[in-house]
């Protein structure tokens, strides 16, 4: 009967599907499902679409544009900006049952477009996440093939991870916690930092490197300073494609991060690999990390983290239905791991599998659920609800 409830609740706080579009498929008069199967899952166009600086082609103006007479003047008739709204509700087990709406849980203002053949801009800021205003997350400016050549800079604040995954776009409310995972009082992680990426086609390799801060993307200090300290985080990708539907990659991360003039060095080694065949595909993920001080004391205290996660994507073709799994496995040896994910405090291992369907109401309203078990700590989560885009 408890469950019949849940249910009933859902239907309930769903709305009426979204009719309009977001702002780049309203600009080129097109489907969202060029970019996105299903929402907000990229498909290999939409990924082009966003290494183009958001273009259908390299170095393409669009003609939406207003004839100001100036020459090194682009401007849009219209400022590009689309929302997404994303709720649920959710009910816990283990112990007695807990039901909680999250509706809304997301509403995000999105904004992206070139302004000119060259360069391009994105943003998106949480009007409103888990209730209370989110602030910015992505924010930043492109500049695709620098000085002719096929090299394209990023400026701004971004995810370190999005080479590998990208943590936004995929369709589990369930997180990729090995991106998240922090050690200690170390402010490193996988997530949002400021800095800049470059990235180029070099022998058949995808080539990223990025300089980063290395704190994430908290408030500037009080001496206006957003980095913490005087170094700079690195980080390197590099992918390929081996045969059709089969791409490897590896990662390496290294950095200081600094503390009452205790110094902790962080590093990172990853694989990455992404198998498609048909409807399915399968993502994986591995990564070791080794912190020296993730506590910022004199006495050495070498930590080591290893973890990963493993993805099952089902789109069947011609269906609105899609499926999709998700294993979750990050081990520490010591207890100061922290994921990040509210309630759950210092461990030595987090460990959950998810699984869950999703059916598309409208190519930008999506309905989604899922249930998340607790391997280490126990209980379920399940959780309904939708994603849209207008």
């Amino acid at each position: 009967m408890r469950v019949l409830h849940f249910v009933i609740a859902i239907a309930v706080a769903v709305p009426p599907p979204a009719q309009a579009i977001p702002a780049f498929a309203r600009r080129y008069k097109v489907s969202c499902r060029l970019c996105h199967d299903p929402v907000p899952k990229l498909t290999p166009f939409g990924e082009q679409f966003a290494a183009n600086g958001f273009r259908f082609g390299p170095g393409e103006v669009p003609g939406d544009t207003l004839p100001t007479g100036d020459p090194l003047l682009t401007l849009l008739q219209d400022v590009p900006m689309a929302f997404r709204l994303d709720a649920y509700a959710q009910e816990f087990t283990g112990g007695r049952a807990v039901t909680d709406f999250q509706t809304p849980y997301a509403l995000k203002l999105l904004s992206g477009a070139p302004i000119s053949r060259t360069i391009s801009y994105y943003l998106y800021a949480f009007l409103y996440e888990r209730g209370e205003v989110g602030g910015v997350e992505d924010a930043f400016i492109t500049v695709n093939d620098i000085g002719g050549a096929p090299v394209d800079l990023t400026v701004g604040q971004f995810q370190v991870s999005d080479p590998m995954f990208k943590r936004e776009l995929r369709l589990e409310f369930e997180d990729y916690a090995i991106y998240r995972a922090r050690m200690g009082d170390s402010p490193v992680d996988l997530t949002y930092d400021r800095g800049f990426v470059a990235s180029a086609d070099v022998l058949g390799f995808g080539v990223t490197g990025q300089v980063v801060n290395g704190n994430g993307r908290g408030a500037a200090q009080a001496n206006r300073k957003f980095d913490s300290d005087f170094g700079k985080n690195f980080a390197l990708h590099l992918t390929r494609d081996l045969t059709r539907g089969v791409r490897v990659g590896g990662f390496g991360y290294l950095g200081r991060t600094t503390a009452d003039e205790i110094e902790n060095q962080t590093t990172m080694l990853g694989l990455d690999a992404t198998l498609e065949h048909g409807p399915l595909e399968v993502n994986l993920q591995y990564l070791h990390r080794n912190d020296d001080r993730p506590t910022f004391t004199f006495a050495s205290q070498r930590t080591d983290v290893d973890g990963g996660l493993a993805e099952l994507v089902v789109r069947p073709m011609r269906s609105r239905w899609h499926g999709f799994a998700l294993y979750n496995l990050v081990t520490a040896d010591a207890p100061i791991l922290s994921v990040r994910l509210g309630e759950l405090g210092p461990l030595r291992r987090y460990e959950t599998l998810t699984g869950g369907v999703g059916y598309l109401v409208r190519r930008n309203f999506r309905l989604t659920g899922e249930a998340t078990q607790d391997l280490m700590q126990g209980g379920t989560r399940w959780t309904l609800g939708f994603v849209s885009a207008f």
